[in-house]
C-alpha cells in the first residue's frame, strides 16, 4: 500500500466516520494499521470509535498510545480529556484540555470543553471565563453560548444568563424552529394571535407555562402548543386559551415564542421571577374520585414519592435515585406514602425497603392531569428533579425536592429555598453522590413534620 493509498483509505474511513458508519470506519483505520502498526494517527481515530462506542477503557488505552507515539498531538489531547471528562476523572481531563491548548491555542472547541469541565465542578466563574474565551475564537459558537448561559443563570445572572440562552435553538442537540412567523419582542399584541409552544422537558414545560398569564396582559388571543401528556392539565389552567397538543395543525397566528424564551422577552431578573403559586390545579372532579378512593388513609399523612428523572436526560446518572435508598423515610410514622414514578424505575414500587407502606396507584395515571388530581389529595410530595416537584410546586403544594452537588442551572446555589417556588424546599448533596446525607436530612424533616402536623 502506497502513502497516497494510504492517505486514500484514511479519507474514506473519515468520510464513513463522519457519517456516523462507525464500524465500516474502524476497519478501514485497521487496514492502516496492519501496514503502519505505530500510525498514530489511526490509532487515535480508533481511540475515537471506541469512545463513542462507549468502550472508554479501550478508548484511553488506544489515545494514550498515539500520545506516547506523536507528543504533540493536540487533538489526541483534546480527546483525551472528553473521555476523562465521560469517566468522571475531571481533574485528569481538565489537565488533558489544557494540553491541548497549550499545543493549539486557537482550539474553540478545547476551551468549550474546559468550560463544561470546570461547570461539572463548580467552578461557575472559570467556566463562564473559558466559554467566553471559546466565543473570543469563534464568535458564532453555540454550543460555547448555550454553556455559558447555563453558567450564568446558575450563578443567578439571569439577564446575560437568558440573552445566551437564546442560542439553544442553534446547538445540534436542539431541533430547529422552522416557523415562518416573527418571534415575539414583548409588545402589545391588540388583535393579533401568539403561539406559545413548549420545549425540552415536562418539568420545563410546568415550570414556565406560568408566563401564559403574563402573556395574556399583553392583549391578544393565545394558543398554547403541548405535548399531549400535558393537554388537559394546561387546559384546566389557561381556560381563555386554545390547546394545541404536537403534530397535530395549528390554527393561524401572528407570533411565536417558546415558554423558555419567556423569561428574556418579559425581562425576568432574579427580584421579578413570577413566583405566585398555585398557577395549575386539579379538575376537581378528577381530585373528588381520589379524594373518596383514600379514604381509608384518612388518619395519616399522605407523602407522595417519585426517586428518578427521565433517563435521556444529560445528569440523570446524577440527579436520579433508586426507591431503596429512600428506605431511611420509613421510618417516620403514620405515614402512607403513595407513588408518583412513572416509567421503568416505577418496576421498583413493587419491592418496597421494609416498613415502607407504598400504595400504588400509577396505572390510573394516564396524563399530568390524572397526576396533578392525585397530588391534590396529598399532604406532601418528596421526589428528585424530575417533572413531578415542577407540578406539586406549580399547585402550590409542599414539595421537599432532593438535588444533586451540581444541580440544574434553575436551582441556583446554596439557598434551601427556590425562587420559583414558594411551598418547595431544597435538600442539597454537600458533595458528589452523597445521597446518604441526603436522605438522612429528610428522612429527620420528615418525623419532625409529622409530629408538627399533629399537634
Amino acid at each position: 500500500m502506497a502513502q497516497s493509498t494510504i492517505q486514500e483509505v484514511f479519507d474514506l474511513a473519515g468520510q464513513h466516520h463522519r457519517a456516523g458508519r462507525l464500524q465500516e470506519a474502524e476497519n478501514l483505520y485497521r487496514q492502516i494499521l496492519a501496514r503502519q502498526p505505530q500510525n498514530p494517527h489511526a490509532i487515535h481515530l480508533l481511540g475515537v470509535i471506541a469512545h463513542q462506542m462507549r468502550r472508554n477503557d479501550v478508548a484511553l488505552d488506544l489515545i494514550r498510545r498515539a500520545i506516547a507515539l506523536h507528543p504533540n498531538f493536540p487533538e489526541a489531547y483534546s480527546n483525551l480529556g472528553s473521555v476523562l471528562k465521560n469517566q468522571g476523572q475531571l481533574d485528569e481531563a481538565l489537565a488533558a484540555y489544557r494540553q491541548a491548548v497549550a499545543l493549539n491555542a486557537n482550539a474553540f472547541e478545547v476551551f468549550f470543553n474546559i468550560g463544561g469541565t470546570l461547570h461539572a465542578q463548580g467552578k461557575f466563574d472559570e467556566a463562564i471565563a473559558a466559554y467566553r474565551q471559546a466565543i473570543a475564537l469563534r464568535p458564532d459558537y453555540p454550543e460555547a453560548h448555550h454553556g455559558l448561559s447555563l453558567s450564568l443563570l446558575t450563578i443567578g445572572d439571569l439577564e446575560q444568563g437568558w440573552k445566551e440562552y437564546e442560542w439553544r435553538s442553534q446547538c445540534k442537540d436542539f431541533p430547529p424552529r422552522k416557523i415562518r412567523q416573527p418571534m415575539w419582542d414583548g409588545s402589545d399584541l391588540g388583535d393579533r394571535t401568539i403561539l406559545l409552544y413548549t420545549e425540552q422537558g415536562f418539568g420545563d414545560a410546568i415550570q414556565f407555562i406560568r408566563y401564559w398569564s403574563l402573556v395574556a396582559q399583553r392583549g391578544g388571543k393565545i394558543i398554547i402548543g403541548c405535548p399531549p401528556e400535558l393537554q388537559r392539565l394546561f387546559q384546566i389552567a389557561a381556560g381563555g386559551c386554545q390547546i394545541v397538543t404536537n403534530g397535530r395543525q395549528l390554527p393561524a397566528f401572528d407570533f411565536h415564542c417558546p415558554v423558555l424564551s419567556l423569561p428574556r422577552v418579559l425581562g425576568t431578573t432574579r427580584s421579578s421571577i413570577p413566583n405566585s403559586a398555585p398557577y395549575l390545579r386539579a379538575d376537581p372532579d378528577d381530585a373528588a374520585k381520589w379524594q373518596r378512593r383514600m379514604n381509608d388513609h384518612s388518619s395519616r399523612a399522605k407523602v407522595g414519592l417519585a426517586w428518578s428523572g427521565r433517563p435521556t436526560h444529560t445528569n440523570d446518572q446524577n440527579r436520579s435515585v433508586s426507591l431503596k435508598a429512600l428506605a431511611p423515610l420509613a421510618r417516620a410514622s403514620d405515614v402512607s406514602f403513595f407513588n408518583l414514578q412513572k416509567g421503568a424505575a416505577a418496576e421498583q414500587a413493587k419491592d418496597p425497603p421494609a416498613g415502607m407502606e407504598l400504595i400504588d396507584w400509577t396505572s390510573d395515571l394516564n396524563d399530568f392531569a390524572d397526576t396533578a388530581a392525585l397530588i391534590a389529595n396529598l399532604d406532601l410530595v418528596i421526589a428528585v428533579d424530575t417533572a413531578v416537584v415542577h407540578l406539586a410546586g406549580a399547585m402550590g403544594k409542599p414539595v421537599w425536592t432532593l438535588l444533586p452537588f451540581l444541580p440544574d442551572w434553575r436551582w441556583a446555589l446554596e439557598q434551601d429555598r427556590s425562587p420559583w417556588y414558594p411551598t418547595m424546599r431544597l435538600f442539597r448533596q454537600p458533595a458528589k453522590g452523597d445521597w446518604d446525607s441526603v436522605v438522612a436530612r429528610v428522612a429527620d424533616a420528615l418525623s419532625i413534620w409529622v409530629k408538627d402536623r399533629a399537634v
